[in-house]
């Protein structure tokens, strides 16, 4: 995982880019002619409005149970992890080396709303993130997880699986997974924080609507320093608009830090090569990047919990 890491360290000037060589063709087999996706944008807006009208006109497949099947394997077609307002080029895929080298460039905002492609950051907020980008290491530099909706977004690919009472969701990124409840189980208690947090899933026709608290606060939207606290709610909706088209969004609250929740949304595509398999993107603790940031002076980012954030704003002066 580590060795496709682009770290950019604001106030110091400083860029470490460590990039693999595309995987070897033989890796995979050539995936097959690519099918038309519904709403296929590269421009996040007009994808989200085009899947919004559309996600009642398709009806999709059925698992045993009667629910829409989302089971296979999927992955995105943006680079938000860099910067959710100004993402690389939403051409350039994670995991690219599988089908073709694609140009690299700026990208256009994940976020659907509001309709400026701007983060709502309260004044606080933005110069805390502003510290975050110049201070701190990024988390999957050191090996930690994604924190959600960024899983959604890190790695080249997942897997969808389905059973009665959850849904998982298994990604390449460090053996990264998530289990999400659909039987109506209590949550966990408030107390317990966890990098993925506590998801509780639920069906509204035929989108998955699944409501991640408990996170830990420790994880960055973005490698430009977005973050939330442990306070924050992301509800995510899975909708398939065809057969190998899925809209996703997610819904960050988090009152803390924000005006007003926002959401991102981008489309998820099916890989059908026949004999698609997921490759391990590992990652291990101690790696030379980690040392190498520590030895310029960054740190792992504590996170901000709710008690943290009184003194953080009282730090920044008012406008």
């Amino acid at each position: 995982m580590n060795s496709r890491f682009v770290l950019s360290i604001a106030g110091t000037a400083v860029a470490a880019v460590l990039v693999l060589p595309p995987r070897a063709a033989a890796d995979q087999a050539p995936q097959a002619a690519q099918p038309e996706h519904s709403c296929a944008s590269d421009d996040p807006a007009v994808f989200w409005r085009c899947a919004r009208e559309k996600a009642t006109a398709f009806e999709p497949p059925r698992t045993a149970d009667g629910r829409p099947d989302f089971r296979g394997y999927w992955r995105h077609g943006t680079e938000a992890k860099e910067d959710l307002e100004a993402p690389w080029d939403n051409r350039a895929r994670v995991g690219a080396g599988r089908e073709g080298q694609r140009d690299a460039g700026p990208g256009k905002s994940l976020i659907v709303d509001p309709p400026d492609g701007k983060l709502p950051l309260q004044p606080w907020a933005e110069a805390q993130k502003r510290e975050n980008e110049a201070s701190y290491i990024d988390q999957n530099t050191l090996c930690f997880l994604s924190g959600v909706p960024r899983f959604m977004y890190e790695s080249g690919a997942y897997q969808i699986l389905q059973a009665s009472g959850s849904i998982t969701i298994l990604s390449e990124e460090a053996h990264a997974f998530r289990v999400i409840a659909m039987d109506g189980r209590p949550r966990i208690a408030k107390n317990i924080r966890l990098w993925l947090g506590d998801a509780r899933g639920r069906w509204e026709g035929n989108t998955l609507v699944v409501e991640t608290t408990n996170q830990s606060g420790r994880a960055f939207l973005d490698r430009r320093g977005t973050f939330y606290t442990d306070a924050a709610t992301v509800t995510e909706r899975f909708t398939m608009l065809d057969r190998n088209t899925i809209a996703y969004g997610a819904t960050v609250d988090d009152p803390l830090v924000y005006t007003r929740p926002f959401t991102i949304g981008f489309m998820l595509t099916r890989h059908t090569a026949k004999d698609f398999e997921m490759l391990e993107d590992a990652c291990f603790e101690g790696s030379k990047d980690a040392e190498m940031l520590y030895s310029i002076g960054l740190k792992t980012y504590p996170g901000i919990t709710s008690e943290d954030v009184p003194a953080l704003k009282a730090r920044t002066p008012s406008r």
